[in-house]
């Protein structure tokens, strides 16, 4: 398995596949992320915090913040999830919410709208999570289905042709280890890449279900999770070799993240604190909700969401070091964005409608040092593209701007949306005079380089 491996080496079949990341997804900085299922019904998880700052899997898995993990965690005996299903549910079974959730105000349009004000470059729903709902017409998945039941909708060309319409690529995701309706081997208790299905006939599913996703939608981005089959990266005519074979043939400029087992991927993945160590080394991406869940969590509040600033400078942070950031959305089972999800991103369009350059199409900027994480000197973080290097600062006032003068023309700075700034060099230190922002969030700084 690659997931959060630091050094993980390819096996020789899948050498092949490696090649230069696509300017569009090395540029992009911003995509969507979007977990929406039945799960959304119950809409129930502990908000207990991040995934990476608790070590007791079990404790984990009894109290999972993820929203998505429904079914797993109310599966679990004694668990808070198990008490609120028998409470409000009572003997209901797990499989009845699929004919609750109606999807009655999905707006594709308008979701991609927001997308887009908010800076995203592509978007990524979840085409089957570990539920096995799948949510267009699959191979072999009658019954379990959105065009069957439900919604009784194809959700997942809705949100392609909506996205696309707006100028964003538009990718897949799809739980290829879990399946708890194909395969129902829970509830999980430890690590959920031990309970991968390691039948033929299970990988054989996945296979179709991923061919069927590249032929129907031609989707940018491939984005596995947890695991496959060990039989899956071995050289049959049911691999992921093939499944990769196909899919560049299709999609020559498409890319793969890291969770298709220990075969080939074009970005290392990290989600919320866990992986952080892969951060800054080769293409990455992070992934994470707005608030501790990636699923509609109806028991998260204010204190568990990011504002739009905060998620400003978590992106501005992740674009710094080299990677995009992949931020969730949550829709409820109407369909709707819950309204401090959508006031994040609405913070965040505010902003990227004057700061935009400073995320979109840049690079790390080596000459440059970030501060403000428990030095005592303001927050500052750096991103560049070939005319331009931009101080992204969470301050105003007079600013330390640690960066080799040489590498900018101080004169040139001025502050994006504004006016010139006063700038005072000394050696490998500027001295900003940052003006208060009109706009919630950092100020951006654009300097010409030299």
């Amino acid at each position: 398995m690659v997931l959060f491996m630091v050094n993980p080496q390819r096996p020789k079949m899948y050498e092949k596949f490696v090649h230069d990341t696509p300017e569009w997804f090395k540029g992009a900085g911003l995509g969507i992320f979007a977990h929406w299922g039945s799960y959304s019904v119950p809409a129930w998880a502990q908000p207990i915090g991040a995934l990476g700052t608790f070590d007791d899997p079990l404790y984990w898995n009894t109290h999972n913040p993820y929203a998505e993990w429904y079914w797993n965690t109310m599966s679990i005996e004694g668990s808070p999830a198990a008490e609120h299903q028998k409470e409000v549910y009572g003997d209901m079974p797990y499989e009845d919410f699929i004919d609750m959730w109606k999807a009655e105000a999905f707006d594709p349009d308008d979701m991609a709208d927001l997308f887009a004000r908010a800076g995203a470059r592509y978007f990524v729903p979840t085409t089957k999570h570990h539920e096995g709902i799948t949510l267009w017409k699959a191979p072999d998945n009658d019954g379990w289905n959105t065009v069957d039941r439900g919604p009784h909708r194809d959700l997942v060309k809705e949100f392609a042709d909506a996205m696309r319409d707006k100028g964003l690529k538009f990718g897949v995701y799809y739980s290829s280890g879990l399946d708890w309706h194909k395969e129902p081997n829970m509830p999980i208790l430890g690590d959920a890449a031990e309970y991968v299905p390691q039948s033929e006939s299970y990988a054989r599913y996945m296979y179709s279900h991923v061919m069927d996703l590249i032929d129907k939608y031609q989707p940018s981005i491939l984005w596995g999770d947890i695991d496959v089959p060990k039989i899956s990266e071995e050289d049959n005519d049911f691999s992921v070799a093939r499944l990769f074979e196909h899919y560049y043939d299709v999609v020559p400029d498409g890319v793969v993240n890291d969770r298709w087992g220990l075969t080939h991927w074009d970005f290392r993945t990290v989600e919320y604190e866990q992986g952080k160590e892969l951060m800054g080394k080769g293409m990455w991406e992070m992934t994470r909700g707005i608030g501790y869940s990636f699923g509609y969590n109806q028991m998260e509040d204010a204190d568990s969401y990011m504002t739009g600033p905060e998620a400003v400078k978590l992106l501005a942070d992740v674009v710094s070091m080299g990677g995009n950031l992949l931020l969730d959305i949550g829709p409820d089972a109407a369909g709707r964005i819950p309204e401090l999800q959508r006031k994040c991103l609405e913070g965040m369009a505010d902003w990227m409608a004057v700061n935009a350059p400073s995320i979109h199409d840049v690079e790390p900027v080596p000459e440059a040092s970030p501060s403000g994480e428990g030095d005592g000197e303001p927050w500052v973080r750096w991103t560049g593209d070939g005319k331009s290097i931009y101080a992204v600062v969470d301050a105003a006032g007079r600013v330390p701007l640690r960066i080799d003068a040489g590498a900018v023309d101080v004169d040139s700075a001025t502050i994006l949306g504004g006016g010139n700034v006063v700038v005072e060099a000394d050696g490998d230190m500027l001295t900003a005079e940052i003006p208060a922002t009109d706009v919630a969030g950092p100020q951006v700084v654009r300097f010409a380089r030299h």
